[in-house]
């Protein structure tokens, strides 16, 4: 028996993923989740053997989620995506994430998926893989994104210079020339579109 952890912050999806999987002989669903935070918690309470996460979830992600349980845990990893983005494919891949499908994907594909994963091999869906091996490098540098991650809360700059160790004025000059490369009319704007494309 598969032991499964769900985790989705769109309760009527992850509800009738739940059912849908736990009609499947081989597979158990144990816990489910509607935050990343929550998903954490449960996949150390339960100890699952796969967790299914929602990429797009609440307070952070999917992927820090993801990293959080297997540092700690054996359980693995199926990234589930909306808006799949290859940037956000590599960082996974390097988190030790076993399976990265579309919200597209069906349940009896997915439980196919799930018993791959199970048994040490990964999947990667085949469309997220061709655009990752296209797509452009990111042009900002590391502190640059380091900032636009803390911007992405909502900070102020002295709030974000307080998290990231730097000079309000620092923190001021990485924001505006993270805008300006990334064409982006406001330090959110520009946040908003380095997480689209999974550079943060």
């Amino acid at each position: 028996m598969i032991r499964l952890l769900i985790a989705d912050d769109e309760d009527l999806l992850r509800s009738a993923l739940a059912s849908l999987l736990a009609l499947e002989d081989d597979l158990e669903v144990v816990a489910e989740a509607s935050t990343s935070t929550d998903a954490v918690r449960l996949a150390r309470e339960h100890g699952p053997d796969v967790a299914v996460l929602d990429l797009e979830m609440p307070p952070a992600d999917g992927l820090r989620a993801a990293e959080e349980i297997t540092a700690e845990l054996p359980t693995r990893i199926v990234l589930v995506t909306r808006h799949a983005r290859p940037a956000v494919l590599r960082r996974a891949l390097a988190a030790g994430v076993r399976g990265f499908v579309p919200k597209t994907t069906s349940a009896s594909r997915l439980a196919e998926i799930i018993r791959d994963v199970a048994a040490g091999r990964r999947y990667v869906d085949a469309d997220i893989a061709a655009a990752a091996l296209t797509e452009d490098e990111c042009p900002l540098t590391d502190r640059e994104l380091e900032v636009l991650r803390a911007a992405r809360t909502g900070a102020s700059v002295n709030e974000i210079a307080a998290q990231v160790h730097l000079a309000p004025g620092t923190v001021r000059n990485y924001l505006s020339t993270a805008m300006t490369k990334l064409r982006a009319p406001t330090r959110h704007a520009a946040a908003h579109q380095a997480w689209q494309q999974g550079w943060i």
